[in-house]
């Protein structure tokens, strides 16, 4: 277990340097968010997550599916899903690049392997992911469906109404995470449109939730297999993380000023240099 901890560490050292190395060469991108959720998407790919990227289609049928809601952390996401074998690691170098399939926000219409539903006009994927989870329940599968949502994407509206029909459906083969960093891109979370009390709102919605250290891995495996434990009891679930925006590199860290701003070359290398390269850059 130990050697397997330290390599999911390599994995998150190095999709790290993926996501920098793609946001700079572009000039655009979103690093502090996709620094903070790299964890939990090595954790699911690698860990957790029963799928096989060999065998990609757009159904998924009987494998776990995951949907990013919050798109805007794409560079993240293609980054593990190279990384896992969903495409060549060296596509990664076409990120937001003009008719590249690794666009800003993921999209179906590029046909990218691993990307199911377009994403980053916020507050929709739980609801995709609920129409999924929910297929599988009337299709008797076992399988489950992950989604992952922003601190600050929750504030609209449409996550709560898909909120309450996944408890009204009873559907309990759902695993949802908030990325808990306290910044969205005006600000503080606490100054745009503060969340309060959100493990009581989620309960008073009837989901089972559970809380954990979104950049400790071990604890992140720990309160995911807890969570698949407690599905198929006729209640969603939902983990809030606590996570650090810009983890992993400490000018980064704490603060909304990255939500959305490429590194220059000097202060990449000042990233990369906190981050060893493990797995070999694309």
């Amino acid at each position: 277990m130990e050697n397997n901890i330290e390599n999911l560490k390599r994995i998150a050292t190095q999709v790290r340097r993926d996501l920098l190395r793609m946001i700079h060469a572009k000039q655009s991108g979103h690093p502090g968010g996709s620094l903070g959720v790299t964890d939990l998407m090595v954790v699911l790919y690698f860990e957790i997550m029963d799928h096989d990227p060999t065998s990609f289609d757009m159904d998924g049928k009987n494998q776990d599916l995951f949907f990013l809601s919050n798109g805007h952390t794409s560079a993240a996401w293609y980054s593990v899903l190279a990384r896992s074998g969903y495409f060549d690691i060296k596509e990664l170098a076409t990120f937001r690049a003009i008719n590249s399939r690794l666009q800003g926000h993921p999209a179906t219409a590029e046909h990218l392997e691993g990307v199911r539903v377009a994403s980053g006009s916020l507050g929709q994927g739980l609801s995709v992911a609920c129409g999924a989870a929910l297929s599988k329940k009337l299709n008797k599968e076992s399988k489950l469906v992950f989604c992952l949502m922003g601190d600050g994407e929750i504030q609209e509206g449409q996550i709560w109404e898909a909120a309450q029909f996944a408890q009204a459906r009873e559907i309990d083969n759902l695993i949802a995470f908030v990325d808990y960093n306290g910044q969205q891109i005006d600000g503080p979370v606490t100054e745009v449109l503060k969340l309060n009390r959100l493990k009581e709102k989620w309960e008073a919605f009837n989901w089972i939730v559970l809380e954990c250290n979104g950049n400790n891995i071990e604890d992140l495996i720990l309160t995911i297999n807890m969570a698949k434990s407690l599905t198929g009891n006729k209640k969603p679930i939902v983990i809030i993380m606590k996570t650090e925006m810009g983890m992993g590199v400490d000018f980064m860290m704490g603060t909304h000023k990255w939500h959305g701003v490429a590194p220059n070359d000097e202060q990449l290398e000042k990233a990369l240099s906190q981050l060893e390269e493990t797995l070999g850059d694309y």
